[in-house]
């Protein structure tokens, strides 16, 4: 049952539609076709020295409770990523009832980085990569299945396999992983095509037929950076969000929204900020490319948007939204802009600056100054539909676990939020409205 109107509810329902899990790393093995076994046997050991070197590149950092996971990734502790039990319980406790899976964990044969911020290189065995993202997946549904109203996962796929990746997306489908795909990023150091190739269009069909929303999420189109510590580190903040925004374009020009109207694609993690200034700019690209005439634009362009019925914007309020993590109050105000109807909320669970497990803070913060009815959107509603969550049967849980709207309606001052908690971008001091106190 898809998404239905429960605006007269006194609880909001919370969704999430951005959290991470994965398997602990011995823990991927059945999952493994078994000629695969002694080579994962040999790669996991591997790993587990490897992220002792990640540990001791911590070692010292004031993380309070907060410790680096499997494969290097900074989370609260590592066991939320495939604790079942756990996470319904902190996620309740945290006033969400339903969440978006995005994968966390190193999958097996994924390639050790120095830290989490360093791309892996792709020198490695392309078979055995795809076979650990298979396995991930097939994990991904187990773990679906104890909690399966309240969990969309999202499946994997590989670009190296685009016949395997349409073969992996309709038995995700078939599994149940209604969080659809996570399209991942070919930034330019990598072998694979990029996203605007027409290799890739087989995908984008599997995705469409069989109903299934395509993510993009940040950090997953990043060109290694090198071990040029620390510096390196910093290179990664400051661009880790743009490497995932060219997603939105590059699908754009290439007419995938042209040819699968029906098809939805969410760019998560990302910010949201961007969004007006750079649809505002494609259009202007856009318009210029398709009047024709002697400019570098429609010289260049033409061709590529002489197929386009829309404009960049136009495809955005039709097929695309923007997965709006720890939404923050100086952003909350752009909604109406960036469109009301595009934007879901998520916390960004476990990871170390996910709202969790200050969230009810963060929503009075962020959304006490917005209209009820745009809070639900955001919330709940726009969720729902994308990923298919069944309201009806997370209303009870909401009533138990959620805050009321009139309680996310109450605002709060700044000097209330938990010191711990501005560890959390969305209610970091250097993200509030001007004026708050």
């Amino acid at each position: 049952m898809a998404a239905h109107d429960h605006h007269d509810a006194e609880h909001h329902t919370v969704i999430s539609a951005d959290s991470h899990c994965g398997a602990a790393l011995w823990d991927y093995k059945p999952y493994l076709e078994k000629q695969h076994h002694e080579a994962f046997d040999d790669w996991a050991r591997h790993i587990e020295a490897e992220e002792k070197k990640v540990e001791e590149m911590f070692a010292g950092k004031d993380l309070s409770t907060r410790s680096v996971g499997i494969g290097g990734d900074p989370v609260l502790d590592a066991d939320r990523n495939f604790s079942s039990e756990r996470r319904l319980r902190e996620q309740e406790e945290d006033g969400v009832v339903a969440t978006v899976l995005f994968p966390n964990t190193q999958p097996p044969f994924a390639p050790p980085a120095a830290t989490q911020f360093e791309a892996p290189p792709y020198s490695d065995d392309m078979v055995l990569r795809w076979a650990g993202l298979r396995a991930h997946n097939r994990w991904l549904k187990d773990f679906v299945d104890q909690a399966p109203e309240r969990r969309a996962g999202v499946a994997q796929i590989f670009l190296g396999d685009v016949e395997g990746s349409v073969k992996e997306i309709e038995w995700a489908a078939a599994n149940g992983l209604r969080g659809g795909i996570l399209v991942p990023g070919a930034p330019p150091d990598s072998p694979f095509d990029p996203l605007y190739s027409a290799k890739y269009e087989p995908i984008w069909a599997a995705a469409a037929d069989n109903e299934m929303p395509m993510n993009h999420h940040a950090g997953g189109a990043t060109p290694n950076f090198g071990p040029h510590f620390p510096t390196s580190l910093a290179i990664f903040m400051l661009e880790v969000t743009w490497w995932s925004h060219r997603a939105l374009w590059h699908l754009i020009f290439a007419g995938v929204f042209e040819r699968h109207p029906e098809l939805k694609f969410v760019n998560t993690e990302t910010g949201t900020a961007w969004i007006p200034e750079t649809l505002e700019n494609l259009d202007s690209f856009y318009d210029r490319m398709k009047g024709g005439g002697y400019g570098p634009e429609a010289i260049f362009g033409g061709m590529a948007v002489e197929n386009l019925s829309l404009r960049p914007s136009d495809y955005w309020k039709r097929n695309c939204y923007v997965g709006a993590s720890f939404l923050r109050p100086i952003e909350a105000v752009m909604v109406p802009e960036i469109g009301v109807d595009n934007i879901m909320w998520g916390s960004d669970y476990p990871h170390m600056e996910s709202s969790f497990p200050f969230t009810r803070q963060h929503l009075q913060l962020t959304f006490s100054n917005m209209s009820v009815e745009h809070t639900t959107k955001v919330l709940t509603t726009n969720a729902a539909e994308v990923y298919k969550f069944d309201l009806d049967a997370l209303a009870p849980l909401a009533a138990q676990h959620c805050m009321t709207k009139a309680e996310v309606a109450e605002p709060i001052s700044y000097s209330e939020i938990t010191d711990e908690a501005k560890a959390c971008p969305g209610m970091s001091p250097m993200n509030q409205l001007a004026g708050a106190s």
